[in-house]
């Protein structure tokens, strides 16, 4: 089958601006990777202006009232949050659907591996809805689960694979939630990962951590683990290399790094940390860890979205920030501090372009079909994979 790559439609409707004021359409896509589930959206949605979709998603959440809850992400821009009933990272947003069983319907405005959280934490009668079904993550696809499997072969034949506790980073597939469930390892988050870690050395001498090599090396860093301890996994590497490490390097490794990063936080450069720095010179600088080492050790501070947002919120006032995380987030907490100078430290405004693949239009038919009893893009882990995974959720949750 020949596979043709297309463009998505434009990622800003007309009369519709998103925070970045970015006009880019994002970028392109395989027409035939997603098309066994994605639903085609009718091209009316494409017509519509501004206010019509709005009054639209109103009328359509008025009909369901409190059978449908929808969920937006820190990422997501302002013309998706506005109609967010609760908003936070992907954690927090799975939680407080699976606190909420009157809400039949879950629409997550964010990722598939969010929603894939929201399905497997939320009660058997909830369905969870992804707008855009094209809206992954790049850091999640660097981590596919046929390449951790052959991995983890690989540590058997190595004899090393009973004294490792692989962890997983909350942005993966739920098969590999699932499948370190299965062998004894637990889920993360960028503000856990110290005491994930900390209880995995407390029963293996060595972490197989994936897929954000960045996260997994800041927290090494900062629990005192050697560099040269911590190896990379080159999952590009073929079957039986030990992905590019010598035999002594995985002997000696205590966390063996997945080669996996956030395309978006690994722009940030200690070159415009300095520039900001000489431009307010009282400046702070605040950096998510999926950041570069570097980048993080030249900031002030460094911690998750839920940190980040927190920590500039209670600031003083007439404080200045320069914020090293997606733009998105970083717009909304100007907008919302206006008393402080708050600004992305990235000159060039990168927004997620996944999460933007999240559009009003696809909301809007979203919703619109559930009020006409129509489930569209329902997002469904399988049972056995939904049991494992859950099982690696519920120990972070006994560890934090």
């Amino acid at each position: 089958m020949t596979t043709t790559a297309v463009r998505e439609p434009m990622a800003v409707l007309p009369g519709i601006a998103c925070e970045s004021d970015s006009t880019e359409t994002v970028p392109l896509v395989e027409e035939r990777s997603f098309a066994f589930w994605q639903q085609d959206i009718p091209l009316e949605y494409w017509d519509l202006e501004t206010q019509d979709i709005i009054e639209r998603i109103r009328v359509a959440r008025q009909k369901l009232g409190e059978r449908c809850i929808i969920l937006g992400h820190h990422y997501q821009r302002a013309d998706i949050i506005q109609f967010a009933d609760f908003r936070g990272d992907s954690f927090k947003l799975a939680q407080w659907a699976a606190q909420h069983p009157e809400a039949e319907y879950i629409v997550f405005c964010g990722v598939h591996f969010m929603a894939e959280a929201a399905d497997i934490l939320s009660a058997p009668h909830q369905k969870v809805i992804l707008p855009n079904m094209a809206a992954g993550c790049s850091m999640a696809d660097m981590a596919d689960p046929d390449d951790v499997y052959a991995c983890w072969e690989e540590l058997e034949e190595a004899g090393v694979a009973q004294a490792t506790m692989p962890i997983t980073y909350m942005n993966s597939a739920a098969a590999l939630k699932a499948f370190v469930g299965e062998h004894g390892g637990a889920v993360c988050t960028s503000s856990n990962a110290p005491k994930v870690l900390e209880w995995a050395f407390a029963r293996k001498p060595r972490v197989l951590f994936f897929p954000d090599q960045h996260l997994g090396r800041n927290t090494g860093v900062k629990m005192g683990i050697a560099l040269d301890e911590m190896p990379l996994w080159n999952y590009h590497q073929p079957y039986g290399s030990l992905g590019g490490m010598t035999d002594e390097q995985l002997r000696r490794s205590r966390i063996i790094l997945w080669q996996g990063h956030c395309s978006v936080h690994q722009r940030f450069t200690v070159d415009q940390i300095r520039e900001a720095r000489e431009r307010f010179p009282e400046i702070k600088i605040i950096v998510h860890p999926e950041c570069r080492m570097e980048v993080v050790q030249a900031a002030d501070l460094n911690g998750s979205t839920e940190f980040i947002a927190r920590t500039i919120t209670e600031a003083p006032a007439g404080s200045v920030w320069g914020v090293g995380t997606e733009i998105n987030l970083v717009s909304r907490l100007a907008k919302e501090n206006p008393d402080k100078t708050v600004f992305c430290l990235d000159p060039v405004v990168c927004p997620c372009s996944t999460m933007y693949r999240v559009h009003p239009a696809y909301l809007c038919w979203a919703v619109e079909s559930l009020a006409e009893g129509r489930v569209v893009n329902q997002v469904t882990v399988p049972d056995e994979t939904k049991r494992w995974a859950k099982v690696a959720l519920d120990r972070m949750l006994e560890i934090v």
